[in-house]
């Protein structure tokens, strides 16, 4: 389904329309549909230049681990170990920590979607760029509107570097 409309009003809910979260979801007038071969088939093709995932943890190194974790009832991991490895260029937004703990990690410790996979990391503290096939790993490029670089060095595990050109974005 191209062109997802917002989460539909209680008693609205069509079952047979849900996003990769199994979360009902609504249509849009422009919405274009066709069939999970042919989305496999732009995904496994390399026809996909952006992808845009949430995680639970991302490593240092561009590690992404995003569809379980162990002991928890798993909805499935879709298509997304397929998506981070025929895409090309791998976004991921997430919030810094969880109950406290960082998950911009030196190692991940669920398990991985897609191995040096992720290219930009955006939280609600900062933007990350990792340099997944070079020596560089991963640069702190942004920090948000006041959260401070002690901030970010306190509730992130990652060794990461801070980019000469570190800038603020305003809230």
């Amino acid at each position: 389904m191209l062109g997802m409309g917002p989460f539909p009003f209680e008693g609205e809910e069509d079952a047979d329309l849900i996003n990769a979260g199994k979360q009902t979801i609504t249509e849009l007038s422009t919405t274009s549909y066709f069939s999970s071969a042919d989305s496999f088939g732009m995904i496994r093709g390399g026809h996909i230049d952006l992808a845009i995932l949430g995680a639970m943890e991302v490593s240092e190194r561009g590690d992404l681990a995003n569809w379980m974790i162990p002991g928890k009832m798993v909805k499935g991991m879709g298509g997304a170990m397929d998506l981070v490895a025929g895409v090309k260029r791998v976004v991921v937004v997430m919030e810094h920590t969880a109950k406290g703990l960082p998950k911009l990690l030196h190692r991940c410790t669920l398990p991985l979607t897609g191995t040096a996979v992720v290219d930009l990391v955006i939280t609600d503290l900062a933007v990350f760029s990792i340099d997944k096939h070079g020596k560089d790993g991963m640069t702190l490029i942004e920090l948000a509107d006041g959260v401070s670089l002690d901030e970010i060095k306190a509730n992130t595990e990652a060794n990461f570097k801070v980019a000469p050109d570190l800038k603020t974005k305003a809230a």
